[in-house]
């Protein structure tokens, strides 16, 4: 049998390749799945996706009418996948509910001490060998306090690493987690977090009701002088509103590695193309802003992890096994 796996890297490829070597064959495309594609899939009875692919009703429905039975996502965000209609065409649908969190969690790091520590700026400025600090002052992490919404296994991951700062912890989840209360984490409503905390991190998955979990009201809220980062789901924030606090001056610094409307953008080249979604070019003219390209999930072992569990979610479906990883169970 061959698997199509739309939406991958070039250096995920060898990583996919290897893994299924042995199994079954993959073919690798570096498109992504959406309506115009779709129709490539004609005759698979498996495909996996990319977590930028499209898989609402008439993509599903083009699928299925092509013969795909099987929908093996490679990610463990799925609000991209129209679960009803899944059901309702007989489809079994399939993600990665696990992968390392640390690389979420250190990367969510990265892009605070970058925005914190002016790197961008700085890394600019001395390939210019301009080497002057002006502009360039941060503030020191130890003492102040993470704000970590979402206190999962990455908002574990990231809450440990605060704490190795020596930073007051406050979370908000619906559930609170042992582990971060071992650390000194204290659970606050949403909006004594936001009022408190210098460091805000999103760690939630994008529902129907946390869709906008930073909107307007949340964004004022916020100190002046705090950072903003988000390595979860774009939606999670207003985006529009988010754009006009940083027109009034406010925030220390920014740090998105997801956009609310990143499909069709992120993973792709566009630099030779004009950019047509003008909150994204204005958001990422502020010099206190690092947008990245959804790659906090990005290395060795969370893809390698990634993968492997694919492979299983493959085989688990035609062997008629079922895991915590089957979204719509096969009929």
């Amino acid at each position: 049998m061959e698997i199509l796996a739309f939406g991958v890297q070039a250096d995920e490829q060898p990583l996919i390749e290897q893994a299924f070597h042995g199994h079954h064959e993959i073919r690798c495309l570096d498109v992504f799945l959406n309506e115009d594609t779709a129709p490539i899939a004609a005759g698979h009875e498996i495909v996996s996706t990319s977590v930028n692919a499209d898989l609402g009703s008439p993509v599903l429905e083009l699928l299925a009418a092509g013969g795909t039975r099987m929908v093996a996502q490679r990610s463990t965000g799925f609000n991209n996948i129209d679960l009803d209609t899944a059901a309702r065409l007989g489809m079994t649908v399939a993600r990665v509910s696990y992968y390392s969190p640390y690389s979420v969690a250190e990367f969510a790091w990265a892009l605070a001490m970058a925005v914190n520590r002016r790197i961008v700026r700085a890394s600019n400025r001395t390939r210019d060998f301009d080497f002057r600090l002006q502009g360039l002052m941060g503030r020191d992490m130890h003492g102040r306090t993470a704000g970590v919404l979402g206190t999962g296994k990455i908002g574990e991951a990231f809450a440990r690493i605060a704490h190795g700062f020596g930073m007051r912890l406050l979370g908000w989840d619906i559930a609170e987690n042992p582990a971060c209360m071992e650390l000194g984490m204290r659970y606050v409503p949403k909006d004594e977090l936001l009022a408190q905390s210098d460091l805000i991190t999103l760690h939630v998955p994008l529902m129907p009701e946390t869709r906008h979990l930073i909107d307007a009201t949340a964004l004022k809220s916020m100190r002046d002088d705090a950072i903003l980062v988000n390595s979860s789901r774009g939606g999670l924030i207003d985006t529009a509103a988010l754009v006009g606090e940083l027109r009034a001056g406010r925030f220390t610094g920014v740090g998105l590695d997801v956009y609310e409307a990143e499909a069709g953008l992120f993973f792709l080249d566009r630099s030779l193309e004009a950019v047509e979604d003008d909150t994204l070019a204005r958001l990422v003219t502020f010099p206190n802003v690092l947008v990245t390209s959804h790659q906090a999930y990005y290395t060795e072992d969370a893809v390698g992890q990634i993968v492997d569990t694919t492979v299983r979610n493959v085989l688990d479906y035609l062997e008629g096994r079922r895991s915590e990883n089957v979204l719509v169970p096969r009929n």
